[in-house]
């Protein structure tokens, strides 16, 4: 019986860290993680809109780092609608015509 418990041993050593960290995507109302992968780069927006689309906010993707065992971060953000950024002439000749 000592014997069988020795040989599982290893073997439930193994599972115990393979359940460790994060496996999958996590997040929440703020935003969350996704562990990286060239394929889970590929559809990390549409995994970043899924989980953010559930609180009424927009995904931003805030960083990737490209190595197994990292992750890619995003936020989730209330969209601020369409805004115009106008460069310093377009202000002066506004400014000059009022």
């Amino acid at each position: 019986m000592i014997r069988l418990g020795m040989k599982l041993l290893p073997l439930a050593l193994a599972l115990v860290v393979a359940s460790c960290g994060v496996y999958g995507p996590k997040g929440n109302d703020t935003g969350g993680i996704i562990p990286w992968s060239p394929e889970a780069e590929v559809a990390a927006m549409a995994i970043a809109h899924d989980n953010c689309a559930r609180f009424g906010k927009h995904p931003r993707i805030t960083s990737i780092r490209r190595n197994y065992g990292d992750y890619i971060a995003y936020v989730c953000v209330f969209d601020r609608g369409p805004y115009v950024v106008r460069s310093t002439v377009e202000r002066a000749v506004i400014s000059v015509k009022n």
